[in-house]
């Protein structure tokens, strides 16, 4: 039975979509930033994620479709994203590394996932899990990627929020990377809850989610605020 919730991945997926085009097109214009294009993958993959589950809750399972969003969502729902802080934070080198071991990582994952059978006695017609795949040690591959996804994407959010906490000029930055921060664990959130068969929560977190880390990449563009110090002379 289907409710409201579940025509929620509907609206994430345009909002996923509109957010990528803002970040890719800043990365055209600068012509740099290898951050701006991990962020915009990682976005538009966060889509391809959501867009499944419409389609699932519009059309029915399908193994395809529940393919396709194991390996954007379970695999790919916040590494890109994570990637590109990488980039921000770290040596190039140490990021350029980093970027191959994930890439390596998540395509053998998806290979199995491709190859693995369906136990079509645990699909549910609108709802997705990876319970149903009978190569069941597959999933395995999801959390350690994803637990490295959170370390860099939540902490380096609350490291970069620390970090200007005290310059009242980047008072900005400290605003967009708390928002990030919490932008990125709700969906984590809603992912475990996926593992005890409430997708529900899933489509709500990822939506609130994807808001917030809109709204603090906003804060963080924004023009910084020029503090008056007393008694300064202007040179």
């Amino acid at each position: 039975m289907r409710d409201l919730t579940h025509y929620i991945p509907i609206a994430t997926t345009f909002i996923a979509l509109g957010f990528a085009s803002v970040i890719l097109r800043r990365y055209w214009q600068r012509r740099s930033g290898p951050q701006l294009l991990w962020w915009g993958i990682g976005i538009l993959l966060y889509g391809v994620g959501t867009a499944t589950e419409a389609s699932v809750t519009l059309f029915g399972w399908s193994a395809p479709l529940f393919r396709a969003w194991y390996i954007s969502g379970a695999l790919l729902g916040g590494a890109p994203l994570a990637q590109g802080t990488v980039y921000l934070l770290t040596r190039r080198p140490v990021a350029n590394r980093l970027a191959v071991a994930l890439v390596l990582w998540v395509s053998v994952a998806a290979v199995f996932v491709m190859l693995s059978p369906i136990d079509f006695a645990l699909v549910d017609p609108h709802r997705l899990s990876g319970r149903v795949m009978e190569w069941t040690w597959v999933r395995a591959f999801s959390p350690p990627v994803n637990t490295c996804a959170a370390i860099f994407l939540i902490g380096g959010a609350v490291y970069s929020a620390l970090r200007f906490r005290r310059n009242p000029a980047m008072h900005h930055r400290n605003v967009g990377n708390v928002l990030i921060a919490v932008g990125a664990l709700l969906p984590g959130i809603g992912g475990t809850a996926t593992r005890f068969g409430h997708v529900e929560v899933l489509y709500v977190t990822e939506l609130i989610g994807l808001i917030l880390i809109w709204l603090g990449y906003r804060w963080n563009v924004r023009t910084p605020v020029v503090v008056e110090i007393p008694g300064a002379v202007a040179a």
